[in-house]
């Protein structure tokens, strides 16, 4: 393990365990991403420590920084270029490339070959990384095998799940989280209205669009509060950003989650 200041230097370990779902032990790098890092490094943690308890062997490269979702949004092609390039060549020596955000699984798993369409030996480079790229409960489910996790304890009963966009309508994720937490025992999720309507965050939709992106969060933390359950939970921390502070602003502390936070049962800032 190697021990110095900081999040990714602390986190650039090498956690062997064989794994029994393939025979093997698969070595997977963990795309941490920039909000996690700088903003919630416990959602970080908890994906790292339910990897660990499946077997399997964690890398976290100490130098990867943004995806470029952001600039990609913003039409800034360039930027994002430079970004994915540096963002491939860091992550496509794993088996598996996984991160806790379902924006940014996408990015990589759906956009890259997009991003890199003039360029045929990055487009196929990126076509094969984005076969092996996973939103976090994706790969616990279906690849991992939700019957060999450890899941943590939680002191919550009763729950709401908010389905973030991105996870959603490009990867697919919405019964596989709510799979692993029916796994835990004692955690009921009750279903609000509708779990599938946005947020209102959309990374810079929120800047651009303000009042619209509040009336939208309004709604949806609205629809929270109706369920009566102690805590919201998500798979992407900017939605999870979003919802809290609009939560905030009306005056109700309800726990905003992220399902790894929930599944390994650590508190937010635990590391």
């Amino acid at each position: 393990m190697v021990i110095t200041t900081g999040w990714k230097a602390t986190c650039c370990i090498h956690l062997n365990g064989f794994s029994p779902f393939r025979g093997i032990t698969l070595r997977v790098g963990l795309f941490v991403t920039c909000l996690v890092d700088s903003m919630r490094p416990s959602i970080g943690f908890s994906t790292l420590e339910l990897l660990e308890s499946a077997g399997c062997e964690v890398v976290v490269p100490q130098a990867q920084t943004c995806c470029g979702q952001p600039a990609w949004n913003s039409g800034d092609q360039v930027s994002t270029h430079k970004l994915a390039q540096k963002w491939l060549a860091e992550f496509e020596q794993f088996d598996y490339v996984v991160a806790p955000s379902g924006s940014c699984a996408g990015m990589a798993k759906i956009h890259y070959p997009e991003v890199f369409k003039n360029d045929p030996d990055l487009k196929m480079r990126a076509a094969r990384l984005a076969a092996r790229t996973y939103e976090l409960t994706d790969f616990l489910v279906n690849v991992l095998g939700v019957e060999k996790l450890k899941l943590g304890a939680s002191e919550l009963n009763q729950i709401t799940y908010h389905d973030s966009c991105s996870g959603l309508r490009e990867l697919g994720v919405q019964q596989q989280p709510r799979t692993l937490i029916g796994k835990m025992g004692g955690v009921e999720i009750l279903e609000m209205k509708d779990s599938r309507q946005c947020c209102g965050f959309g990374g810079t939709f929120a800047l651009k669009y303000g009042e619209v992106s509040s009336a939208i969060c309004t709604d949806k933390c609205e629809q929270i509060q109706a369920t009566g359950a102690q805590a919201v939970v998500l798979g992407d921390l900017g939605c999870m950003l979003n919802i809290e502070g609009r939560l905030r602003r009306m005056g109700d502390n309800i726990e905003v989650l992220h399902v790894a936070e929930l599944l390994t049962g650590r508190k937010p800032g635990q590391i």
